[in-house]
């Protein structure tokens, strides 16, 4: 099935999709019935950007039984997620920044993320993969040392939307079983998580459909579906690699 990039050619935003190295470059719009063209580019050709221009990504919390279980955490009655803003969306390649204004533990996330293909609200669980145009990688980068900084307020915002902290792609991955994935995370060449999709408290059917009652998705966005054990710090002139298989892999550096 089809991996879609999007990417930047001669000066202009472009997509496409990418088999063995070579992107088969379409038009129109990506999500409603693109048309390719005969124009054929070498991966080495081009500049990856984030493979959607997302309104919005909605990253959860507490979406694993195994770090939940670690952390002596119950199941959530309901998905609980905060949202990444796009300053903070960043591609494949590009470099992970902190700010001068934190000086501390800035962490990576592998984790899952869900594509929205259409217009969605308040949809079933039943009807949910109609929303789905495929998956992508995600790395939630986080200031982890702001979260509970003020005792009188959790700042999760704040520590996971500075620019280039919403990290996702490098491409799109359609037809996919989301319950067979695993997802890797690898700093400077060492394993540190390694998890299956399939331990995930809420499905990605389930996602799509109980964050759509709340509010509107639209084409593009992205759900990131929360991580498990093995989140970690990554150093200045750390390399971070987000690896799911039949996806494929996000790498950045962290400066």
């Amino acid at each position: 099935m089809p991996h879609w990039i999007r990417f930047e050619h001669a000066g202009k935003a472009r997509f496409g999709t990418l088999q063995n190295g070579m992107i088969k470059v379409h038009e129109g719009n990506m999500f409603d019935m693109p048309t390719a063209t005969r124009e054929i580019l070498p991966l080495d050709a081009i500049t990856v950007l984030t493979p959607t221009q997302a309104t919005k990504m909605v990253a959860m919390w507490n979406n694993f039984h195994a770090l939940a279980a670690k952390l002596g955490l119950s199941a959530p009655p309901e998905p609980l997620y905060l949202i990444k803003t796009p300053n903070s969306y960043l591609a494949s390649g590009q470099l992970i920044k902190s700010s001068p204004s934190y000086t501390g533990k800035v962490t990576f996330e592998g984790e899952l993320g869900i594509v929205i293909g259409k217009h969605c609200k308040a949809v079933s669980v039943a009807d949910a993969d109609k929303y789905i145009f495929g998956y992508t990688c995600v790395n939630d980068v986080t200031c982890a040392e702001l979260i509970y900084k003020d005792s009188t307020f959790q700042q999760w915002t704040r520590a996971k939307n500075f620019d280039t902290f919403g990290v996702f792609g490098p491409v799109i991955a359609t037809g996919l079983n989301p319950a067979e994935l695993t997802v890797k995370s690898i700093l400077n060449g060492q394993e540190r998580q390694n998890y299956p999709i399939s331990d995930m408290i809420r499905s990605a059917q389930e996602l799509v459909s109980i964050i759509s009652q709340d509010f509107s998705f639209s084409p593009g966005d992205v759900i990131a579906c929360g991580t498990s054990v093995g989140v970690g710090s990554m150093k200045p002139g750390s390399k971070i690699e987000i690896v799911i298989d039949g996806i494929g892999t996000l790498s950045n550096e962290f400066k």
